[in-house]
């Protein structure tokens, strides 16, 4: 579908992916969207501020964030139908990839509008270059339960097929998920946790969840922070660990 197709009554709703820490990731068709936007609908107007500061970009800005989308969609939605050009961008990174996206889109749907994606940065895809296990199927799982018991079931879930799984998890967590990996899905399993992707202190450590548990154990994490893991059936034991880099 082109982009003339898209529109309504001139109005158009575009999703946009924008950088999750290096803002030479922003795309020219991402700049060129934010520019032509009448507004912009930003999960963090604070954020969203700085990014259109940076690359001299003046597009009024409203909060469209998890607190309010329920009630926001509507009044957004209503101002595509009036003419008007709304971009809508998460944090950071790709909209509705655990932040807000997906529900504008549906009722977008339903009211046949079209939305314009504009894709760029995610940390997911970043995860599926970066980490060196099989990835030609891989499940994302957002994030894990913050709950022990839901946790543990969640975890456990996943056991019993060779699959490669990518989730995200707060630096708060972190250690907590290392040790449940080792006790819920084996000393073996083979893991990446990537810290800061595209950032100054960019950093992808790789080994398996013992080897990684010794080497980091009360280390405070900081930093955003994707994990994949690779999960091996009995019948399918994780090759020997491989090396542990910054």
């Amino acid at each position: 579908m082109n982009e003339s197709e898209t529109t309504c009554n001139n109005g158009w709703l575009a999703l946009v992916a924008t950088p999750i820490g290096n803002l030479e990731d922003m795309t020219l068709r991402a700049l060129r969207t934010l520019r032509e936007a009448d507004l912009i609908a930003a999960e963090d107007t604070r954020r969203a501020r700085k990014l259109c500061a940076h690359f001299d970009i003046h597009t009024p800005l409203t909060s469209y964030h998890a607190h309010n989308e329920h009630r926001k969609t509507t009044w957004v939605l209503h101002q595509v139908v009036a003419g008007k050009r709304i971009a809508v961008l998460s944090d950071a990174g790709t909209p509705a990839v655990s932040d807000p996206g997906f529900l504008i889109v549906r009722e977008a749907l339903r009211l046949d509008i079209e939305p314009r994606i504009v894709p760029g940065v995610s940390a997911v895809t970043f995860a599926v270059m970066a980490a060196g296990l099989p990835v030609d199927q891989f499940t994302f799982l957002g994030y894990a339960p913050v709950k022990a018991g839901k946790r543990r079931t969640f975890l456990e879930s996943l056991q019993g097929r060779e699959a490669t799984y990518i989730l995200f998890e707060s630096p708060h967590r972190l250690g907590r998920l290392l040790e449940e990996i080792h006790r819920d899905l084996g000393p073996e399993t083979r893991l990446v946790i990537i810290r800061e992707a595209t950032k100054w202190h960019e950093e992808s450590l790789r080994g398996t969840a013992a080897s990684l548990l010794a080497q980091h154990a009360g280390r405070r994490w900081r930093g955003e922070c994707t994990v994949v893991l690779r999960v091996s059936t009995a019948e399918s034991p994780a090759p020997a660990d491989p090396e542990t880099r910054p």
